[in-house]
């Protein structure tokens, strides 16, 4: 259940046993030792992905866990597909500068009330510097995680504010730095955050038939680029280059992901009998598991695709982070620049192996920001 609050809502009293200390590592009988409560802020699609097996870990332990999160793409859907209670405080910003600015200032306010008297022990986030910066001027320890290192505006508000930031290994110490965050503060992780999340999957073929997919056809996974008008003049042109080259050929399936409802409108609008839009969150990852290769802008659904061993194509403009170099290095990801060049036909069932990770590693790395808050208390505070 997602609900709202008001500018006004008030805090619960404060539960007992507040500053941190007490942490259990993620392995630890959930019945020793105190519960934990734990403030979880989601901010974007790919973040409720992230945490729903960590959530489920805390829970697990007997840790009591809320959620904020915000009206952004797909976020209030998939929280409420993974059926994780959440409470809604803001929105996204928009494209303008002034909006985000004016978004950030506004969501700052309303999670230090929501916060505030609620005897929080830790606070984590992916990559939400909304809630680092509210944690930092609550005094509530709190740790962060992500993967792409080029994000710089975020990072140098989000990571200077955490106690703890957490990355995989392949994004070099030095690119991090600059954002203030070194050992101890920093720790890094193997592999990708999706071999962490996907621990558990199995890919459900029902999907296929809830989009109307004809499985004797190439199933090619599209996910637009981040932009909000695709066909406005500053926008990707590679995409409408590549719609048209997928949409009409009878042998090729193309289910596109949009990121917003006017993404959803230009590309019905196109009428491209080869292409699928839905018109809500679908089981991306088992409809990724089951493509015979994507396409994407986003980095999440490539890394994804390429947790389950499947092909894709990365069409992103930006500047390619640690963890892309290293896919591109291992063949496991591959820059696209002309849809030409696509392989367009049917993969083998057991295609490339999957890595599977225990998702506790992750969580054990998250948790330690209370032993490090209550070290730097311990000696006089500070970075």
């Amino acid at each position: 259940m997602l609900t709202s609050t008001g500018p006004e809502s008030p805090a619960p009293p404060a539960a007992s046993g507040g500053g941190g200390a007490g942490l259990r590592p993620a392995g630890a009988d959930a019945g020793q030792g105190s519960e934990v409560r734990v403030w979880v802020d989601i901010s974007a699609p790919a973040h409720v992905l992230v945490f729903r097996p960590l959530i489920g870990l805390l829970r697990e332990r007997g840790d009591e866990v809320e959620v904020t999160t915000r009206d952004y793409a797909q976020t209030l859907e998939l929280l409420e597909r993974h059926r994780i209670e959440a409470t809604v405080i803001g929105q996204h910003g928009g494209r303008s500068r002034l909006g985000k600015a004016f978004a950030l200032t506004s969501r700052l306010r309303a999670l230090k009330r929501h916060a505030r008297g609620r005897g929080y022990d830790l606070a984590l986030a992916h990559g939400s510097h909304e809630l680092t910066m509210t944690a930092r001027r609550l005094g509530i320890p709190s740790a962060t995680t992500h993967d792409y290192e080029y994000a710089t505006l975020q990072h140098h508000l989000g990571d200077r504010a955490a106690t703890r930031v957490v990355v995989p290994e392949a994004i070099p110490l030095e690119r991090m730095a600059r954002f203030g965050v070194r050992p101890p503060k920093l720790l890094q992780y193997p592999g990708l955050k999706e071999e962490y999340y996907l621990y558990d999957f199995e890919p459900d073929r029902s999907v296929l038939a809830e989009l109307g997919v004809e499985e004797g056809r190439t199933l090619v996974v599209v996910r637009t680029p981040p932009d909000v008008s695709l066909y406005h003049r500053r926008s990707n042109p590679f995409f409408p280059r590549l719609l048209a080259h997928l949409g009409r050929q009878e042998s090729v399936q193309a289910v596109v992901l949009p990121r917003s409802a006017e993404q959803r409108g230009y590309v019905v609008g196109l009428d491209l009998p080869s292409v699928i839009a839905p018109e809500r969150a679908v089981d991306a990852q088992s409809l990724i598991a089951l493509a015979d290769l994507v396409v994407s802008a986003g980095g999440t659904m490539n890394r994804e695709a390429a947790a389950l061993g499947v092909p894709v194509y990365t069409t992103y403009g930006g500047r390619i982070g640690g963890v892309d170099e290293m896919l591109i290095s291992e063949g496991r990801l591959r820059p696209l620049t002309d849809p030409r060049a696509l392989v367009l036909e049917k993969r083998a069932v057991n295609g490339e192996p999957r890595v599977r990770r225990d998702p506790k590693l992750l969580l054990d790395l998250l948790l330690s920001a209370t032993a490090l808050d209550s070290r730097r208390k311990q000696i006089g505070g500070g970075e």
